[in-house]
């Protein structure tokens, strides 16, 4: 059986959403779920489910949480019973193979990355978001988990992505391109001008520089930036869909959809962690957990240390 860690406290309708896609993932997959929190609270949401099968749900007494306006450092040194804490933790204990929350992105990382550590050739993590192009889909990375990086990182997102876009998207070869201001390799700043020297050194997968207004064209299967510039780009998509949603296609619509892919995978740590949309819907968690279980039976974590090793990527 292969247990997944909830934080059942993330996200802006924690704890009721979270319990109801948990719940909903069980009905769907041989597997079993930790929901982390406060365990009066979690019972009382659990009497909603009498149906529920009990040998494959525990519940972790976890007191406290993280919220969104608190500074991710300060909180979980001061909070160690904060729920995505203690969720991070059974996963390092090896109670959990993977971990799943919705709550604080920065609390995630910090908690995860101090939790399970990082995997050996892997400077930074990456958050890796699934997108939609005419063809199929795609991956940008680092959408937030490492604002400040160095060309040798970005060199280590692309070889992570590339691994995820096999094992999640069914792509055999991945094409790997540079998010950049021109197609040309001398556009850019200093660290995508030399991100793009060391890519296309290193990887025969490179297709070269890929601009704003080709990131959902397919013009490349996995996209690399740093974390700062691939948020802004993130947000402003999301922002985009929600403003014209009334015009766009149900087809399109779906394809946009966060909760149809339950949450990105924090790549680089040393373990599954599945980062959630902070507006998480019942359907978004079960999609997330149910992605953190396949990720850990397809053991996603080793097939990346196996290729970054077998890349001799370079460290900062």
């Amino acid at each position: 059986m292969i247990w997944i860690a909830v934080d059942a406290m993330g996200g802006d309708d924690a704890p009721a959403h979270v319990v109801d896609g948990a719940v909903a993932a069980l009905n769907e997959v041989e597997l079993g779920v930790i929901l982390v929190g406060p365990a009066v609270r979690l019972d009382e949401e659990l009497r909603r489910h009498p149906e529920v099968d009990r040998s494959r749900l525990r519940v972790a007494d976890a007191p406290e949480v993280v919220t969104m306006d608190e500074a991710p450092t300060a909180a979980l040194r001061r909070k160690p019973g904060a729920s995505i804490r203690v969720a991070a933790e059974s996963v390092g204990r090896g109670e959990a193979a993977a971990l799943f929350s919705a709550g604080h992105t920065g609390a995630t990382v910090m908690a995860a990355h101090a939790a399970l550590g990082m995997l050996a050739g892997v400077d930074r993590p990456a958050l890796a978001a699934t997108i939609p192009t005419p063809t199929g889909r795609a991956v940008l990375l680092d959408v937030g988990a490492s604002v400040a990086c160095r060309p040798p990182h970005l060199l280590q997102f692309a070889v992570m992505g590339g691994v995820y876009a096999q094992v999640a998207l069914g792509i055999e070869a991945p094409r790997v391109g540079l998010l950049s201001i021109g197609e040309e390799a001398t556009k850019g700043n200093e660290l995508t001008r030399e991100s793009h020297r060391l890519l296309k050194a290193s990887l025969r997968s490179f297709v070269g520089n890929v601009e704003a207004r080709d990131v959902y064209r397919g013009h490349a299967d996995v996209i690399v930036c740093d974390g700062f510039t691939g948020n802004v780009a993130l947000k402003i998509s999301e922002g985009l869909v929600e403003v014209i949603e009334g015009l766009l296609s149900k087809e399109l619509s779906v394809m946009t959809d966060y909760s149809e892919y339950g949450g990105a995978p924090l790549l680089g740590v040393n373990g599954v962690a599945i980062v959630g949309h902070g507006r998480s819907n019942a359907k978004a968690v079960r999609n997330g957990v149910v992605m953190a279980h396949r990720f850990a039976s397809d053991r996603l974590i080793e097939r990346i240390e196996g290729d970054i090793a077998a890349a001799t990527v370079p460290h900062s």
